[in-house]
């Protein structure tokens, strides 16, 4: 199975600054994305400093690794390079005055034969597009979401409210992070979308599903969901990852012979 990638990023039509950042290693199937946030222009350092340390130290692993390496040895790297990421930022604000407080939200992805690993952090989204359903296969830590999950506030009344950018868990705020990892079946035809919260506070997942089933080349779907988000407001900046899964789906062992004894 390939697979093809795609990123952009936009300032939006409400800030002077872009503090999201994307990076890809396509060789080895490694996807981050990251929503900064912070004072003066920390939350950029913050996303960036994320986005190229996971490029570097993991794509680096994952390059020496190979195929041999088992989902468990990628989770077990993906967790360490994270922590050692967050320790990065979380001394980096410490030691520097005006990077005070600085933190970035995170999605990961390392696309294997046996599926995604997409690990997150924070309120920025994953989304797998399969047979026309958009489903949404990460869940946001933030206020707003354990407000919904303790039945406090109802779908419909989340939409207008004000606790929509607080997050629960980011990166380099606090000395650790817990990086959530799961792994994701994919299947040829299945197309993943990253999102940071200036795409997705945006535009409702049903306008998302449309506009990804409508443009089937990945830079024309990255440039309409950009300028849907920027015509619906453009409150923030945005950030987005594609990746498409094309061919045939690795074939599964044989337990039996298929030629009978003589």
């Amino acid at each position: 199975m390939s697979l093809e990638f795609f990123s952009a990023t936009d300032v939006g039509r409400a800030r002077d600054n872009n503090e999201d950042s994307v990076a890809l290693d396509e060789d080895v199937g490694l996807a981050v994305l990251a929503d900064g946030m912070g004072g003066y222009n920390a939350g950029e350092v913050a996303s960036q400093m994320l986005t190229s340390f996971i490029r570097s130290e993991l794509g680096r692993w994952l390059k020496e690794s190979g195929a041999a390496a088992s989902p468990a040895d990628v989770r077990r790297a993906m967790d360490i390079c994270v922590d050692n990421a967050n320790r990065a930022i979380f001394n980096a604000a410490n030691t520097n005055p005006r990077y005070a407080g600085m933190g970035t939200t995170l999605v990961l992805g390392v696309f294997r034969e046996e599926g995604l690993l997409l690990g997150h952090v924070g309120d920025s989204r994953g989304y797998r597009l399969r047979a026309g359903q958009l489903t949404q296969i990460t869940r946001d830590h933030s206020l707003l979401q354990e407000q919904l999950d303790a039945g406090l506030l109802t779908p419909e009344e989340a939409v207008y409210s004000n606790n929509k950018n607080l997050v629960t868990r980011a990166v380099g705020v606090e000395d650790t992070v817990m990086l959530e990892l799961h792994l994701h079946e994919v299947l040829p035809g299945d197309q993943f979308l990253f999102c940071s919260d200036g795409l997705s506070d945006m535009l409702e997942d049903d306008a998302l599903r449309q506009i990804l089933c409508a443009r089937p080349a990945l830079p024309e779907a990255a440039r309409a969901l950009v300028d849907a988000a920027n015509e619906a407001g453009g409150r923030d900046n945005i950030a987005l990852v594609l990746v498409r899964a094309e061919g045939k789906p690795k074939a599964e062992p044989r337990s039996w012979w298929p030629f009978g004894r003589r």
